[in-house]
């Protein structure tokens, strides 16, 4: 069975609980690369369908689970959908831009012939007056001044350059829940088919995208977990609702800083970690996290400055883009930052809280007896039975200092369950005494000792979504 877990890799006492997700892209497009990724560190990886063909990504996912079981691993697989981006088209050379110069843009025009800048997007029928165009990933201003026959009128707040296929953003500018384009429809049709354990939504603005993602994700019987890609002025307008919605939020830093003031950067992380926390919804930080390992051997001193706080604040998981997918040292760049996580957990001063009292639900109070029960008699281990990953979910966001290792008989629960915080999953066959038997198996692997005290957590019915009712403890004899 592919993904099955069949003996421990580390002792208890070296787990790593933060994750880490690492996305693949033409310097990790092989089989060994691939290996070398997890054998590293790797909790999950990253498709990035903005790129590639799918005969590619076919080859990737069959290399990364093949790795997995190899190296008796848990791993997520996400497929990361386009979305809206828009980019300027092609044309030869270099556009000057002068402050106060008038642009016209149209949708796949021909600069050679019309003067007007190709962009890959019909933006005539979203932007309106006086909302702000920016050019080029943030390095030219402008501001709409008309438009008229699908020709953007837009004056130049700057001075600068255009190039060809450049990121244009429009922090101004609502989609009115288009966020999900025909390229995504399709890419999605054919995730559906393939072994993808979550998907990742792009310029999401409201919780209503996530909400037609599901839908649509529905009517295909795709069964992945969603995560919010924050990086949108109105999905920071609209995060508290965004949170509670989605499976997982990540806070996608690389356009978010353009559409908002980089200023804000720490903070929009920290409330979204926050949220998270607040909400029982994993979270992930991405993009530049060691950027200039993607050149360079070691990090800045900001960069891993960055990596721990991260860690410190409540992360479920990191995110490697570029490092990994076209970078020279892609897994020293897992390695490193790695040993940043494992040396932040080991010596934090810090400790990071749950607090969710509007959740009255029987589940979130299982999930409180439990922590405070192991917490009181000083367990060695919670370990948790769950079907669809709810249980181990909700123990997980309440970041309890005991180390939590969930059994299920679904692959694709112990893979969603890989990007978890604290998380070591085993899947295993739905038993009434599934959750006794993993502790029998880790005590003869040395992971637990003669005299460890465990809390075990089962169901009435094995293998039942939401019949989590039973707690127990066990002193290992």
């Amino acid at each position: 069975m592919v993904g099955l877990k069949t003996k421990p890799t580390k002792s208890i006492s070296d787990w790593r609980r933060t994750k880490i997700l690492a996305t693949i892209g033409p310097a990790t497009d092989s089989q060994e690369l691939i290996y070398n990724l997890l054998a590293a560190g790797v909790n999950g990886i990253r498709l990035n369908f903005s790129h590639g063909t799918y005969e590619e990504r076919e080859r990737q996912i069959k290399w990364a689970r093949d790795a997995a079981l190899n190296l008796g691993r848990e791993l997520a697989i996400v497929q990361d959908l386009q979305g809206p981006k828009i980019r300027l088209g092609d044309f030869e050379g270099v556009v000057d831009v002068k402050k106060g110069q008038t642009l016209l843009l149209e949708h796949n025009a021909d600069f050679a012939q019309t003067g007007h800048l190709p962009i890959q997007y019909d933006l005539s029928i979203k932007v309106k007056r006086g909302e702000r165009i920016l050019l080029f990933d943030g390095r030219i201003h402008t501001i709409v001044t008309a438009i008229k026959d699908g020709i953007i009128y837009a004056e130049a707040l700057n001075d600068g350059m255009l190039i060809k296929r450049k990121g244009i953003n429009v922090p101004d500018t609502d989609f009115g829940g288009d966020v999900i384009t025909a390229k995504d429809r399709s890419d999605l049709v054919w995730g559906s088919n393939q072994d993808f354990d979550y998907v990742a939504l792009s310029f999401v603005q409201s919780a209503e995208d996530i909400q037609k993602l599901r839908q649509l994700m529905s009517s295909m019987n795709y069964q992945a977990k969603i995560i919010a890609k924050i990086e949108t002025r109105s999905a920071i307008e609209n995060i508290e609702e965004i949170v509670k919605e989605a499976d997982v939020v990540m806070v996608a830093r690389g356009d978010l800083a353009v559409e908002t003031p980089a200023e804000s950067i720490p903070i929009v992380q920290r409330k979204i970690i926050g949220l998270g926390l607040r909400y029982g919804t994993p979270s992930i930080v991405a993009t530049q996290m060691l950027i200039s390992m993607t050149a360079e051997l070691e990090p800045s001193r900001a960069e891993v400055s960055d990596v721990a706080t991260a860690v410190l604040v409540g992360a479920d998981c990191l995110m490697l883009s570029d490092e990994t997918a076209s970078g020279n040292y892609p897994v020293e760049a897992v390695k490193m930052m790695q040993r940043i996580i494992r040396y932040t957990e080991v010596h934090s001063p810090l400790s990071v809280s749950f607090n969710n009292e509007a959740d009255h639900s029987v589940g979130a109070a299982i999930a409180d007896a439990i922590i405070k029960l192991a917490s009181t008699i000083k367990a060695r281990a919670i370990v948790a039975e769950t079907k669809s990953g709810a249980t181990a979910f909700n123990i997980a966001a309440r970041r309890a200092k005991t180390p939590l290792i969930a059994v299920t008989d679904l692959k694709r629960t112990a893979h969603q369950l890989a990007l978890v915080f604290g998380v070591e999953s085993y899947i295993r066959p739905a038993d009434k005494t599934a959750a006794t038997k993993l502790t029998d198996f880790l005590h003869n692997h040395k992971v637990f000792d003669r005299g460890d005290i465990i809390v075990t957590v089962s169901g009435k019915y094995p293998g039942v979504v939401g019949t989590t009712d039973t707690i127990k403890v066990r002193i290992i004899d």
